[in-house]
């Protein structure tokens, strides 16, 4: 059970910890303890907290679904306070695993994606993949954009190296020497950044809402690719027939998916210093390029 210790406090400081009726701990994210705050008064809030959270952590990640939200295209909580250590949003309700919604998120994402394409791949500033930082400088280069900042980037963190050997790393750089024969040119739009499943809330009325983005201007096909990998309902194939329908992919988007999926398996073994299986994914998916 986690220390609600951080959460208290930081309560106190904002001039939320008085009234507090019960303090449940919720399931989902790693890199950050999850809260539901029950006040007296009927009120409600989820909050995020993280001891020895990165300076600007929260505050990224807030101002993220600002971002999103602030086009109209999908929804995301609200953000009530945000400090070093704690962010405090509005409650949303469980995740509506239906394939009607699935098919009304379909529909948001790709407005989302139609909506914003433009230039440049990158955002105004660093932000945070987990609590590995996510390196966001301004290209005009999808391929070198991908290549330098969401894949060669882990192959320097401590944990990475000791997950992937020599020959790994080596076919890493040669896929990224090769990419434009894999991944065809495609625009930069505002993505979410870590769009898996467990990001996923219902939202008031029914329907799917965002939580916990990694925002920057990059290919479509990576939001694609973080709920393609991602363990999800039988009901969210309905998601992908959807969006191909109003946001069609260049051909061939499904073989690219274990390909853009890569830099989830990077982060992850980035982060998590025993999880064989994103290494053997890594490896199963640069077959092609090791040396004979």
């Amino acid at each position: 059970m986690p220390d609600d210790g951080v959460l208290r406090s930081e309560l106190g400081r904002l001039g939320r910890g008085e009234g507090i009726r019960a303090v449940q701990s919720l399931a989902g994210g790693w890199a950050s303890d999850a809260w539901l705050v029950s006040y007296a008064d009927g009120t409600r809030v989820v909050a995020k907290t993280f001891a020895a959270a990165p300076d600007g952590l929260f505050r990224v990640e807030a101002e993220g679904l600002g971002a999103l939200r602030a086009t109209g295209c999908v929804t995301a909580p609200d953000v009530l306070a945000v400090t070093r250590h704690l962010l405090l949003l509005e409650e949303l309700p469980a995740r509506d695993d239906t394939e009607s919604a699935w098919a009304a998120f379909a529909e948001d994402l790709a407005s989302l994606h139609r909506s914003t394409a433009g230039s440049w791949f990158g955002w105004d500033y660093d932000g945070f993949l987990g609590r590995v930082p996510q390196v966001n400088p301004w290209s005009t280069d999808g391929h070198e954009f991908y290549a330098r900042n969401r894949l060669l980037r882990y192959l320097g963190e401590p944990l990475a190296e000791m997950a992937l050997a020599r020959a790994d790393r080596r076919a890493l750089e040669r896929f990224c020497d090769r990419m434009p024969e894999v991944i065809p040119v495609m625009p930069p739009v505002l993505t979410h950044g870590d769009l898996w499943s467990a990001n996923l809330v219902g939202k008031p009325g029914g329907g799917l809402a965002v939580i916990d983005p990694a925002v920057s201007y990059t290919w479509a096909e990576m939001d694609l690719s973080m709920l393609w990998g991602s363990p999800r309902p039988p009901a969210s194939d309905r998601f992908f027939d959807v969006y191909q329908e109003l946001n069609p992919s260049p051909p061939g988007w499904e073989e690219r998916m274990p390909f853009l999926y890569l830099r989830e398996h990077l982060s992850v073994v980035a982060q998590i210093a025993d999880v064989p299986s994103a290494a053997e994914a890594i490896r199963t998916t640069l077959a092609p390029f090791y040396q004979r």
